[in-house]
């Protein structure tokens, strides 16, 4: 399995407040992988650092350390024209589908717009449309409809048929269930397993969720911190965690059943 993307050693700082203000560091030397059709699921607690990975590799922030490698090439300090066509490889699916999708426009043209930007033929666009709400389960006459008549859970799927657009080797889901109801986050957790299993598709899936990651993950990398404490197969580290922080993530996830969950609490608590 080839490596799509490499990150090594990545170093993430942001100003500190006011004049004098030192500089706070939030990742402090994070190495992962994510090879070609695989999800590496990246889990920790708000604040942890996971989501500044994710704008690390999508370029909206600016490493002080490390590097960031996608097939090979080095793209840790990549300029705007680079990045523009690293969109086609790289895409996002971000945590709201609401405020992600523009209210103004049609689910058309939400996912004709960034073929024809890079150069597609309004046509054949159009075609890539059809086939990209097929592709994420909606009627072909969405394309003539709003974001503002989906639901969320629906919403979520516009939003992946638009990262899927352009054919991307890569797309960074950044907690892309979390504002959808259960059953909704399970459909939309299939169908994210579903395209990959017939694309080929790599995710980096960042998520505060542990069920959440077990369910779509091949690997697990826990970050704490601002550190990776943990990484392995996904079926190890979401059951048989050896990190003391993973023990309490995997303690901390809610339960159907009150004896079990009385349990956990008591067990987290001697960690």
């Amino acid at each position: 399995m080839s490596t799509v993307l490499e990150v090594g050693d990545l170093r993430v700082a942001y100003p500190g407040r006011g004049f004098r203000g030192r500089p706070h560091e939030v990742l402090h030397g994070v190495s992962l992988t994510v090879g070609q059709g695989e999800t590496l699921g990246v889990v920790g607690e708000s604040g942890s650092g996971k989501t500044t990975i994710g704008r690390s590799v999508l370029g909206l922030v600016a490493p002080s350390g490390g590097t960031v490698r996608f097939q090979g090439h080095d793209i840790t300090r990549a300029g705007r024209k680079e990045r523009r066509a690293l969109a086609r490889d790289i895409q996002v699916v971000f945590q709201d589908p609401y405020s992600s999708l523009n209210p103004g426009l049609t689910i058309g043209d939400i996912l004709s717009e960034p073929l024809i930007v890079q150069g597609t033929a309004a046509g054949e666009a159009r075609h890539r449309v059809a086939e990209l709400l097929d592709q994420v389960g909606l009627p072909k006459n969405a394309s003539q409809r709003l974001p503002r008549e989906f639901s969320g859970g629906q919403r979520q799927r516009v939003a992946i048929a638009r990262a899927l657009a352009p054919a991307p080797r890569l797309i960074v889901c950044d907690e892309p269930v979390s504002a959808l109801d259960l059953t909704t986050q399970a459909r939309v957790l299939d169908l994210l397993v579903d395209i990959q299993r017939r694309t080929g598709v790599a995710y980096l899936f960042i998520s505060h969720d542990l069920t959440v990651i077990r369910h779509v993950s091949h690997r697990v990398s826990v970050i704490h911190q601002g550190n990776i404490v943990e990484t392995g197969p996904a079926g190890e580290v979401t059951t048989t965690p050896e990190h003391p922080y993973t023990q309490r993530l995997l303690l901390a996830a809610p339960v159907p059943d009150p004896t079990e969950q009385r349990r956990r609490r008591e067990a987290r608590q001697r960690l």
